[in-house]
């Protein structure tokens, strides 16, 4: 099974040795989702975080008027899940699905237990993952609350600098919290900004 962005990943932000992903090879898991298939639907209890070996996930929820509210967006390297509804197993409020075909690796406790068997630091470097992802979600919360729509959008380009031809306008709209009209607004602004006549 060739895992290469999986494996990068363990080595580099897991701290494991080629030798160590040797040995967890065999536990681990790789499901191929088809575009628009869910991983996880509300009212589901999620039991798996899932890690983008290749294509993009999102996570959204439905407001009262069905209308999607994008919390996140995961393309390869990164990994989603609602952690919530896995370490309490309870009924997620939360939609994940595929925005294209992709190939995610399930990770569940299970798997995370026989890692760090293998290599007794990796439980401390997924933590500190953890804190950071939760750093992010705070900043995130703020931005929504407070920042204009031109300071989301820069933002997120930041973030997700590789999705911008992955996924359609309305999409970004709905993560960044405004219309799509805004978003055309927002666009369209920038670019005269960053646009210089010759005189």
């Amino acid at each position: 099974m060739e895992l290469p962005n999986f494996k990068k990943y363990l080595i580099e932000k897991g701290g494991l040795s080629e030798t160590d992903y040797f040995q967890i090879q065999s536990f681990i898991s790789l499901k191929s989702v088809s575009k628009s298939d869910f991983l996880l639907k509300e009212g589901d209890v999620c039991s798996h975080f899932f890690f983008v070996e290749k294509g993009l996930l999102r996570l959204y929820a439905l407001n009262e008027e069905g209308k999607e509210n994008i919390l996140q967006f995961a393309t390869e390297n990164w990994i989603v899940s609602d952690r919530g509804s896995v370490y309490f197993q309870e009924p997620s409020n939360y939609y994940i699905d595929a925005v294209e075909g992709t190939q995610v690796v399930m990770l569940d406790e299970g798997f995370i237990n026989k890692v760090s068997e293998i290599n007794t630091d990796f439980r401390r470097k997924n933590e500190y993952l953890l804190q950071k992802h939760i750093r992010q979600l705070y900043k995130r919360i703020s931005q929504l609350l407070g920042a204009s729509a031109k300071r989301r959008y820069l933002d997120f380009v930041s973030m997700y600098p590789d999705i911008m031809l992955r996924v359609p306008q309305w999409m970004i709209a709905s993560y960044l919290g405004i219309t799509p009209e805004s978003l055309s607004r927002v666009r369209k602004s920038l670019a005269e900004e960053n646009f210089k006549p010759n005189n």
